[in-house]
Order: C-alpha cells, then structure tokens, then sequence
C-alpha cells in the first residue's frame, strides 16, 4: 500500500479472510482479489491465528461465531502485536457484541447478511484511513506537526504509537490511542461524542450511538481512573470529553 498525491492510493494488500462457512469467505474473496488484493482465508480460529503469525497482513475480515477460537479472542490476539484494520463480521446484530468489538480493537462491524460490494466497500475505507495515519498524508507543506503530549505523567507518542503513565506502559488498541491523541491534542477543549466519532472513526455520528462512551471506559479503566473523578480524561455533562 502507499500514498499517491493528495489523496490515498491503497494498492494491492493481503488480507486475511476468517469464516467458518466457506462458500460466504470464497464470496468476498472473488471481490477483493477483483479489486487487486492477496487474499488468505481461514475456516476456523487455530489456522487464522498461524496465518497472522506467519503472513505479513493490511487487514483482516473475521467472522465472531467459529467453532473454536472465537473471532473476540482472534481479535485480542491480534491486537497484542499489530496495529492493521480489523472488521468483525457476524449474524448477530445486537449492540452489546458490537460495542465489544469495537472495545477490543475492531475497526468495524458488517452484519450478516450483507451486500460483497459494502465489504469491500469498507476494506477500502479502512486501508485508506491506516495508511493516511501511518504516512501522515496530507501534511506536505505545514509545520512538523507535535509527536508527543506529556500531561501530568501520562505520555503519548504518535510516531512509536506507545502511551506511558508514569513511566509504565499502558496497552491500547489502535482506536482508544486516537481517541486518547485526539483529546490529548485538543487539551482544554471539551470535545463532543459527535466530533469523536466523526474524526476517529470517519462516520457520521448518530444520537443512540454509544461506542465512544464504551471507549472512554475503557481507556479508563486502562488508565486506573476512578469513574466518578478521572484525573486525565474528563466528563463534562452534557457537552463531551477533555483531558486538562
């Protein structure tokens, strides 16, 4: 993959396809690899896993309901050593999976069934915006911009993508460190759900949407941060979030 001109140009990329049903991965792949991606795909847990650990992937499709490693615990996996898109794919529609998925470290979230052409609609997207991130596309002709935001013990770096409190590691996945960078990078701004989400995961925001709470929480609890009086990521009622 890699960057041409203004925009983004994502050119080929491997990605990883887990389904235990066989005939809806073999469907996606025939889209993807039209579209010029390498295409790897997985009927169960214990192969998805070897494959992530043996191919060097761009993104990976992973289906939530498989007959032995659950595409959660995939996740996780995942999320313990890299950082590339992950979409979670599944026959459940109810909330509390997705907002689980999106807590530990998915990008994304398709419902079955689903139209191929919006998967590989959203596997376009999702590169689009990774590879923006990692090059810093967009940014020809402008100051350097800041790497590292050191608040009151809590240290966050852009370019290592590591977060630090008070000199011990904390592990977040790719989406609580841009939620975390984005507060950190607005410090003192009480930032609303709506532009949260909107410039963290590119969508538009709508009023029952509660993944960016979840997030916050998460970070949270990460952070060891009592809920009722964080000392680093703040609530303000009514308004949104800040990091002072």
């Amino acid at each position: 993959m890699m960057p041409c001109g203004e925009g983004i140009c994502v050119m080929g990329g491997n990605i990883l396809i887990v389904d235990d049903e066989k005939e809806i991965a073999d469907l996606i792949e025939v889209y993807l690899k039209n579209d010029g991606y390498t295409v790897h795909k997985c009927y169960n847990g214990i192969e998805a896993l070897k494959c992530i650990e043996t191919q060097k992937l761009d993104l990976a499709i992973l289906d939530l309901m498989l007959p032995d490693v659950d595409g959660f615990r995939i996740c996780q996996k995942i999320r313990e050593q890299y950082f590339f898109p992950i979409i979670m794919l599944t026959a459940k529609s109810e909330d509390t999976d997705k907002i689980m998925g999106l807590t530990i470290g998915a990008d994304d979230y398709i419902t079955k069934p689903f139209n191929p052409l919006e998967v590989a609609a959203r596997v376009k997207t999702q590169l689009r915006r990774y590879v923006r991130y990692n090059n810093g596309a967009g940014m020809e002709g402008k100051s350097q911009p800041v790497a590292e935001y050191d608040i009151h013990g809590l240290v966050i770096n852009k370019d290592t993508h590591k977060c630090a409190l008070y000199g011990k590691e904390v592990t977040l996945t790719p989406r609580e460190f841009s939620i975390l960078w984005y507060l950190c990078e607005h410090r003192g701004k009480v930032i609303p759900s709506e532009e949260l989400f909107e410039n963290v995961w590119g969508e538009k925001f709508l009023d029952n949407n509660n993944t960016v709470m979840a997030h916050i929480g998460r970070i949270r609890e990460k952070l060891g941060e009592p809920a009722k009086n964080p000392k680093f990521v703040k609530t303000v009622w009514g308004v949104g979030y800040t990091v002072e």
